[in-house]
């Protein structure tokens, strides 16, 4: 899936930058397990967020900081895709690649129950 250097410019490029997206998102549903639970995990925590007596700013606080461990999930995916093209070798670098990506996730999925509780129960 090579892409070319892109030299459009304005709205054309941005609709290249919504396609590529797209694609990228497409991929991570279709080919990582984790991005498919932490999605379907952020729909359930998105729409259990509107039943609690909250204001609108810590919803909002509450919702980003679910959406944040998406993106973090996909940085993370798309290191392990680069680091598993170089090869299947194991390497002490790419390992450790993997398990800082693996750490990041999992620091903003403790981030979610943090917010969370604190808006919830303090």
């Amino acid at each position: 899936m090579n892409q070319p250097v892109s030299k459009n410019r304005g709205p054309i490029r941005f609709i290249q930058a919504g396609i590529y997206s797209a694609q990228g998102l497409k991929a991570a549903y279709r080919h990582e397990e984790a991005f498919r639970q932490e999605l379907f995990l952020a729909i359930l925590l998105i729409g259990a967020s509107f039943y609690f007596d909250v204001t609108v700013l810590e919803r909002l606080f509450m919702i980003s900081v679910v959406v944040l461990v998406l993106i973090v999930e996909l940085l993370n995916s798309a290191i392990e895709a680069v680091v598993d093209r170089i090869g299947p070798e194991h390497h002490e670098l790419s390992g450790r690649a993997k398990d800082i990506g693996s750490a990041a996730v999992s620091l903003a999925l403790v981030l979610v129950a943090v917010v969370w509780a604190g808006i919830l129960i303090w």
